[in-house]
């Protein structure tokens, strides 16, 4: 029989890419995490590791494991969630993570909501980028979280988490409200094709999002800021530092000086949860509180 525990090494190993990161992610020593995955491999009776170069790589056998792993730990995750709810009431940690502008908004009436009605949940947040959250996940650094993506610029669904759609939300371009010379009375993006923009920071998905939604446009923006907090986006538009796309959910009370255009994009924010978590009675509890937040709130679809 093959041990869990080590196939979740080789798992992680396909996921970071070298033995080095896994001990890191385990706080494990790499002569020990090459020490497991040489057991596993002894287990399996087939190879799993080659060398190529200073480097390990999966063989073929070994992908294929991977694959069969991500459903034998959602199964594993399916029998917890069974027992949970045979044990009746809910109790115990729940983790919960989400970005920034959700945080303010969407968690803080939900984590209310939940306080009340499930005094017996102690509720644990975090605040972190979406791209943070399928290896928070994984670590069972995190047992629910929001995360998000844009219509035209989507993200591939992570094979260890499943999630359920939440809300869309308008995205807006914020210019100057001082002067004409960002007129969006026709097509808004064209209005700032020779803007200075302001964008998030490289690799993340709000900086790809502003060079995708310029190129749909037909040009490619001049970059003159770096800013990942919407609210420090907002403050250099409103001093004519140049222009940027913002959500909906981040707009709060934007600063005197800016004008708001609302766009055709959507930012798509879903629920994500460990495969075969979605019927634990503190994930099932934490989706529907947050469904009555974001209903109660009034949103552009």
């Amino acid at each position: 029989m093959l041990d869990v525990r080590r196939l979740r090494l080789l798992r992680d190993l396909a996921r970071l890419g070298t033995i080095a990161a896994v001990a890191e992610a385990y706080t494990y020593t790499p002569s020990a995490v090459s020490q497991q995955l040489a057991v596993l491999q002894r287990e399996a009776g087939v190879a799993l590791l080659e060398r190529v170069g200073r480097r390990v790589a999966l063989t073929p056998t070994a992908e294929a494991l991977v694959r069969h792993t991500e459903v034998v730990l959602a199964a594993l995750e399916a029998a917890e969630a069974t027992l949970a709810a045979a044990r009746g009431g809910l109790s115990g940690t729940v983790r919960i993570g989400a970005y920034p502008s959700a945080v303010r908004t969407l968690l803080l009436p939900a984590l209310v909501a939940l306080a009340r009605d499930q005094p017996a949940l102690d509720l644990m947040v975090t605040e972190l980028d979406p791209v943070a959250v399928p290896a928070a996940m994984r670590d069972r650094r995190l047992d629910v979280a929001l995360v998000h993506d844009y219509d035209i610029v989507p993200v591939e669904p992570d094979p260890a988490l499943d999630s359920t759609p939440l809300m869309d939300e308008t995205v807006f371009i914020a210019v100057p409200a001082a002067g004409t010379e960002h007129d969006p009375a026709g097509d808004p993006m064209q209005s700032v094709r020779d803007a200075d923009w302001i964008v998030g920071s490289q690799g993340t998905l709000c900086h790809s999002l502003a060079l995708h939604a310029c190129e749909l446009a037909g040009f490619h923006p001049t970059v003159r800021h770096h800013a990942d907090d919407f609210a420090t986006m907002l403050a250099l538009v409103a001093s004519g530092r140049g222009v940027g796309l913002v959500p909906q959910l981040a707009v709060g009370q934007p600063p005197i000086g800016v004008r708001l255009v609302p766009l055709t994009i959507k930012r798509r924010t879903r629920i994500a949860y460990r495969k075969g978590a979605g019927d634990h009675p503190a994930v099932a509890a934490s989706v529907a509180a947050l469904r009555t937040a974001a209903s109660n709130m009034q949103i552009c679809q």
